[in-house]
């Protein structure tokens, strides 16, 4: 028997036997519009790589949507959609991985060039496979996700330039996202106060629960007239919105402050200045 279920961020693909036949998400083009179906395919189908994965989970992710708009971030058809994967090992051909191994796959060109997770079984390359970390279960890695991933190495970044807790408050913008959410627990987990950013007045306790210290309107992004520099407020920021919420929070990172923009949402267009960077680098 065959299972699929949607649940939360993630999604469920089960089956008995994968071996010969799987099943899998699939986006094509007709008259250029997206067609979307669920297909049986065998393993003539699969896409170039040394290590095949028995999918157990996959996360649900903004380049995901983005895949359903014809020609936007797909670049060849048919393709199997969801950019992150996790599962065990079924064949390797690097001796990095054997079978039975428990492991994770996101970015790189999966599920935008290459197949990717929303099916029963992948073949990726084995650069961009790693081992499911000590501590997590393969469901809780795609709870965490890609969105989970991007958050730690954001932080993980700001402190190899030179954060910490000590230097004050740490600034992140589209707080109830994936990144956001996620960015505000680590940081305050980690011992930082943090100021969260959100356009919705109903979820300021909820982000108060994950750690926030102060919650404020990202309105306060949008409205002000453009300046230069403002008042040094933040010591670093996690950034995935971008546009003009970038331009502003650029006025306002300390003296030797950082900014980890991984986003887009907020459009692709920044008009800044120099002077951000050269009076407060």
């Amino acid at each position: 028997m065959e299972k699929k279920e949607v649940s939360g961020q993630y999604f469920i693909l089960r089956s008995c036997s994968i071996l010969n036949h799987y099943r899998a998400l699939v986006f094509d083009l007709a008259k250029d519009q997206s067609v979307i179906s669920i297909q049986e395919r065998t393993k003539r189908d699969l896409a170039e790589g040394e290590v095949t994965i028995k999918v157990s989970y996959s996360s649900v992710n903004y380049k995901d949507g983005l895949a359903t708009i014809p020609k936007k971030i797909i670049q060849s058809y048919p393709l199997v959609p969801g950019i992150d994967l996790a599962g065990t090992v079924i064949e390797s051909r690097d001796e990095r991985f054997s079978k039975g191994d428990e492991v994770i796959a996101t970015s790189y060109d999966i599920g935008v060039s290459h197949d990717g997770g929303f099916s029963e079984l992948a073949i990726v390359p084995a650069n961009w496979v790693v081992s499911l970390p000590n501590g997590l279960t393969l469901k809780e890695a795609m709870i965490l996700g890609t969105a989970g991933l991007t958050a730690a190495l954001s932080i993980q970044r700001l402190e190899e330039n030179g954060l910490s807790p000590e230097q004050g408050s740490v600034l992140v913008t589209g707080a109830t996202g994936g990144v956001g959410s996620l960015a505000v627990n680590m940081l305050a987990q980690r011992g930082y106060k943090v100021t969260a950013s959100t356009g919705k007045e109903t979820e300021h306790d909820y982000l108060r629960e994950l750690g926030a210290t102060d919650v404020i309107h990202r309105d306060l992004f949008l409205s002000e007239e453009k300046r230069v520099l403002r008042k040094e407020l933040y010591a670093a920021a996690v950034d995935p919105v971008g546009g003009r919420t970038l331009e502003h929070i650029l006025t306002l990172i300390k003296y030797g402050g950082s900014i980890a923009n991984s986003g887009l949402t907020g459009g692709t267009k920044v008009e800044t200045s120099v002077f951000p960077f050269i009076l407060r680098e």
